[in-house]
């Protein structure tokens, strides 16, 4: 049986995944895997924020995601990817996926973004993808302990680098604000010998631990 006879079968009732979709996670799903060991520069990051009905995650659901390329220490605004859940969210999921590829994923609040998403991921195409996570919330304060001692809200960061962004509260118009705070912290990491995606994770984890978070 094939993957992509597996992943109908894990699918359920859901509904069917268009060609395109189809042909996106089998791109995906035929990715080499990642190392995460080349340096910032060299390195596309995908800069990736969730809209939901609400914070609760035991309550809220997914109503859209939206991510933005940070490539080769570069803002590529061209390079961005948004999709509302309904009334296909297979096909969403997997043209984020498609969008992905097997870059770092940077969000503010991994808690809630991931927790969002792999839920949404298992629910809808019948697997969790695998991802390397690095996650703002810890990582802005460890770098920038002069502008926020302790982690903060997004609207704090983007006020302590004076950021706007064309529309807040959206899965895209934050995730533009998200990847501006990101360029500040690759620019600050390097000068820390941060110098590559699995070490700013390591860098963020670090944190969280020393704080106890």
């Amino acid at each position: 049986m094939s993957w992509l006879s597996r992943l109908k079968n894990a699918r359920g009732n859901q509904p069917p995944l268009s060609a395109e979709a189809e042909r996106a996670l089998e791109a995906w799903h035929a990715l080499a895997e990642s190392a995460h060991e080349q340096p910032h520069f060299e390195s596309r990051y995908v800069v990736l924020n969730t809209e939901a009905t609400g914070l609760d995650l035991e309550r809220d659901r997914l109503l859209a995601v939206g991510a933005i390329a940070v490539d080769g220490g570069l803002l590529h605004p061209q390079d961005a990817y948004h999709a509302q859940l309904e009334p296909l969210p297979g096909d969403a999921l997997a043209g984020l996926l498609g969008f992905a590829r097997n870059s770092p994923l940077v969000v503010f609040n991994a808690t809630f973004n991931r927790t969002m998403l792999e839920r949404a991921f298992s629910r809808m195409l019948g697997f969790t993808p695998e991802f390397l996570w690095i996650d703002l919330y810890f990582l802005l304060p460890s770098l920038f302990p002069e502008r926020l001692e302790r982690p903060g809200r997004l609207a704090d960061w983007m006020a302590a680098f004076e950021i706007e962004t064309f529309q807040r509260h959206h899965a895209l118009g934050d995730a533009w604000a998200i990847a501006q705070l990101f360029l500040a912290a690759q620019s600050r990491a390097l000068s820390l010998a941060v110098t590559s995606p699995r070490a700013l994770a390591e860098h963020a984890q670090a944190y969280r631990q020393k704080i106890k978070v």
